[in-house]
């Protein structure tokens, strides 16, 4: 089959390929792939920023979420038929979207929201967990919090300011001055054109920050929290949970070093900090799907690239100006 392989880390280390069908575990399903996206997570395994904690054997197909036509299961699956439509984020060390085919645990796997193409269903797996795990499982957001949420054009932060609206949250959000009405329309109450305006200036006694930039973003977005208040990073420091998840306790040390920094900032003013790394969960985006189908959620998609153009979508998204997700459809 036809795919897009990993044969060295690096900005050149992608390269499309024919590569053996995988096989199907007892409990797998073969999707047949119809679109996949791209997130910002595949530019950083393909660079090799993660090769010490999730240790992939190359060549491996790279692509995080897909969607897609199941044409076979493993013999101990009972959930999924032949026939059904799917989507899902593969798990680590499984993941392979970027391909005609893909052989994903059945754990991972969910029937895709019936009232969304598969495009669309395509752009939601990763960005929707993250926004999920982030916002239900670590804060717990309630109704009337406040919740910031950077970068809010792109995938993974339309989707924040969705779910954190879903939960009842007041919602703030830092993006250019001409996606004000776009962002609005998704349910963000306050807009911060980052271009003119310091957030840190505007902002204040927030419950919960989701930081999507790191650095020096990340250092001010503790200073707009209210005491007990919880900051969430995406692209890190990682703190000593993240070994733990990785199920690589030995890591604990060195996680505890590289966060060390941001976490004494937090305790210094009051706040604590969180590093999320999403976790593949089939059950979760079986509740994601019912919230698509309502017409709470809705998939953010910028543009779409034919499947022998992905390496010109990842380049798309490396430019970091996608207002949304970026997806790579087959013809079928």
């Amino acid at each position: 089959m036809k795919a897009f392989i990993v044969t060295h880390y690096g900005p050149d280390g992608l390269t499309a390929a024919d590569v053996a069908e995988p096989t199907v575990g007892p409990r797998d399903v073969l999707v047949e792939v119809r679109a996949a996206s791209v997130n910002p997570l595949d530019t950083m395994i393909r660079n090799g920023e993660f090769k010490q904690l999730i240790r992939y054997k190359r060549p491996f197909v790279l692509g995080h979420d897909v969607s897609g036509v199941v044409v076979a299961v493993g013999s101990d699956v009972r959930d999924f038929s032949v026939g059904d439509e799917v989507y899902s984020r593969p798990r680590d060390l499984r993941i392979g979207t970027f391909a005609e085919l893909i052989a994903i645990d059945a754990d991972d796997l969910a029937r895709k929201p019936a009232t969304l193409s598969f495009a669309e269903a395509a752009a939601v797996p990763l960005v929707a967990l993250a926004a999920w795990q982030a916002l239900v499982d670590i804060a717990d957001v309630r109704p009337g919090q406040k919740v910031l949420v950077h970068a809010g054009a792109g995938g993974l932060g339309s989707t924040m300011i969705q779910v954190a609206k879903h939960r009842g949250a007041y919602v703030a959000t830092t993006a250019r001055a001409q996606d004000t009405d776009t962002l609005r329309g998704l349910g963000a109450d306050e807009v911060i054109d980052y271009t003119s305006q310091d957030f840190s200036q505007v902002l204040s006694d927030y419950d919960v920050v989701i930081d999507s930039l790191g650095g020096a973003n990340l250092d001010t977005s503790l200073t707009v929290l209210k005491r007990g208040g919880l900051a969430i990073s995406v692209v890190g420091p990682p703190d000593p949970s993240f070994a733990t998840q990785l199920g690589r306790p030995l890591f604990r040390p060195v996680m505890m070093i590289l966060s060390r920094a941001v976490r004494r900032r937090a305790r210094k003013l009051g706040v604590r900090y969180a590093f999320m790394f999403m976790k593949a969960s089939g059950a979760q985006l079986a509740t994601i799907a019912t919230l698509y189908d309502a017409g709470t959620l809705r998939p953010v998609v910028d543009r779409t690239f034919s499947f022998a153009d992905t390496l010109d979508a990842i380049a798309y998204v490396e430019h970091g100006k996608a207002k949304g997700k970026i997806v790579i459809t087959h013809d079928h």
